[in-house]
């Protein structure tokens, strides 16, 4: 996959499937885009695009996430800052300048509420009126449902800050992640006998729900189980900085300074403000134990 900051870099000389939307999270509404213009590519010869405007706003999926996510099921992925000038472009501007000539698209794939150009004036209905004269095919998706209620960023949002981790994982088709390099804290944890991995989310990552997690920390390209703290630790932190603070099973080495991957699985309790750190001490193994439990009922490979 070729990874493109900006329209502007785009030199693409083949015909191309083309998707446009946010892409938070790359969610399971999303992926029956991405399936669409993959089905394009592979029967028609022509290149896939998947288009992501940049928002500049709290997301389920980091820009280097998404890249990364991508990286083997499509031939490009642009990521366009969501300016002024692209704000203020005319829908058929768009159509003519964009999707004809510079991103040649053959098959244009969008959900039945995607919107562009000036005031959002253009729509599904209007790239179909201009189909034949741009010679493009226009596919409309249906959104995908859970239930009664439609698979949306927003949705998953809510169930993450409500703590209901495992049905935000399904509807996102993978387990919520935060990746970043394992930094140096208090190191209450070591001083206790549980050593902890402490994880500071990119600006804009959401975090879920303040709590005790059981989870699945990636560290030295092993996977290990994990009970972890999404918060800012009250108890003994004076800096309220967001934090996931993790103990790693069966982890012996130093992370310090090393990237690690946590997917959070399940919600055991809200964070906590405790009297004393003997009674942080006894909640603690309490998590634990509830951690070793759950990882025993939901065992995974650990390669």
């Amino acid at each position: 996959m070729q990874y493109i900051k900006g329209l502007d870099a785009f030199d693409g000389r083949n015909q191309t499937a083309v998707t446009l939307g946010k892409f938070d999270g790359l969610h399971r509404g999303h992926q029956k885009l991405l399936d669409r213009i993959i089905k394009y590519a592979q029967k028609e010869d022509c290149d896939s695009v998947v288009c992501a405007f940049d928002m500049d706003r709290d997301c389920l999926m980091t820009n280097e996430e998404r890249r990364a996510f991508l990286e083997d099921k499509v031939d490009y992925l642009i990521e366009i800052p969501f300016t002024r000038e692209m704000m203020e472009m005319e829908a058929e501007k768009f159509i003519d300048e964009i999707l004809h000539k510079k991103l040649h698209a053959s098959y244009i794939v969008v959900g039945t509420d995607f919107n562009f150009g000036h005031e959002k004036r253009g729509n599904h209905q209007m790239l179909e009126k201009y189909a034949a004269k741009y010679g493009y095919t226009v596919d409309v998706v249906e959104k995908a449902y859970y239930k009664d209620r439609e698979i949306s960023s927003t949705y998953i949002r809510e169930l993450l800050l409500d703590g209901n981790v495992p049905l935000a994982n399904k509807l996102l088709g993978y387990p919520y992640e935060i990746t970043s390099v394992v930094e140096h804290g208090q190191q209450l944890g070591r001083t206790l006998g549980f050593p902890t991995m402490n994880l500071a989310p990119q600006e804009k990552k959401i975090l879920p729900k303040y709590g005790v997690y059981a989870c699945r920390v990636l560290v030295d390209g092993v996977w290990y189980g994990g009970v972890g703290n999404a918060g800012v630790k009250p108890t003994v932190a004076q800096e309220k900085r967001r934090l996931f603070e993790v103990y790693v099973y069966g982890y012996e080495g130093d992370a310090y300074g090393k990237t690690a991957t946590v997917q959070i699985l399940e919600f055991e309790r809200p964070e906590t403000k405790f009297h004393s750190v003997e009674e942080l001490k006894d909640r603690v193994m309490k998590d634990m134990r509830y951690g070793e439990e759950y990882l025993k009922n939901h065992p995974f490979d650990e390669r």
